[in-house]
């Protein structure tokens, strides 16, 4: 009798899981939009872009490293957030620019060698970055907190000033096939996720100033800047290699 018992109840658990599964599949085909697991691999390109555009240790990451340290780490978080949307407005206009030419990067010859000069571009921009010392020009911030709208509109305006991060974009976007032509809500989501991403590095620089900011100096922003160099050199010879060997190859 137990183990009648214990069969029937195992039927019924299978049955409710059964249920379950059916509605869940019923509520899929029932969204007015198609999922796709792809929007997964979407989200994961965006946040590694926002990363690699607010890493280097440029103009703003330099004023962010400086108002953590003398004005508190929230003023220096407010810096990247003004970095940040000054960013998404120049990755909207670079992937609005690339979905112009998605005909011809379409094309498998094509988006080979778009994908080899994107890892070349990238391979540049790390040597640049490993090889540059940022405090060379750097203007001390001063001690005045202001408030945190000020901090942010400033950074706003500094990066804006500077559109060669276009050029970043443009190889990122190339190498991750980024651009998903007539698929906007995917789209949507990965220019969030490069916001995602974005203020992901700059929570963790200002945690992190903020917590050795007693022995934080100039020689640290250039050690930042050559660890991020140091990576970026890494991922770009691997994409590079692997896209030369067919190894593995990002589709649009």
């Amino acid at each position: 009798m137990a183990k009648i018992a214990k069969k029937g109840h195992d039927a019924k658990f299978y049955a409710q899981n059964l249920l379950y599964s059916q509605k869940i599949s019923n509520f899929a085909f029932a969204m007015p939009f198609e999922f796709h697991i792809n929007i997964l691999d979407t989200i994961f390109k965006g946040l590694i872009i926002g990363v690699l555009a607010s890493a280097p240790m440029g103009p703003v990451g330099i004023l962010c490293v400086q108002r953590t340290l003398n004005k508190g780490r929230w003023y220096g978080f407010v810096t990247g957030l003004g970095a940040t949307a000054s960013d998404f407005i120049y990755a909207i206009i670079t992937g609005v620019g690339m979905s112009f030419v998605m005909d011809m990067v379409n094309n498998t010859q094509n988006r080979f060698f778009l994908q080899i000069t994107g890892s070349i571009m990238l391979l540049v921009f790390g040597i640049i970055s490993f090889r540059s010392n940022p405090t060379r020009n750097m203007h001390h911030s001063g001690t005045t907190k202001g408030s945190y709208l000020h901090n942010g509109v400033t950074a706003f305006l500094v990066t804006l000033s500077n559109p060669l991060i276009i050029l970043l974009f443009m190889a990122t976007f190339a190498q991750l096939a980024f651009i998903i032509p007539d698929h906007p809500l995917e789209m949507f989501i990965g220019y969030l996720s490069i916001v995602a991403g974005a203020l992901m590095w700059w929570y963790g620089l200002t945690w992190l100033v903020d917590k050795v900011k007693n022995i934080f100096d100039d020689y640290g922003i250039i050690l930042i800047n050559r660890i991020i160099g140091s990576v970026v050199i890494i991922i770009s010879l691997v994409v590079l290699l692997g896209t030369v060997f067919n190894l593995f190859t990002f589709h649009y």
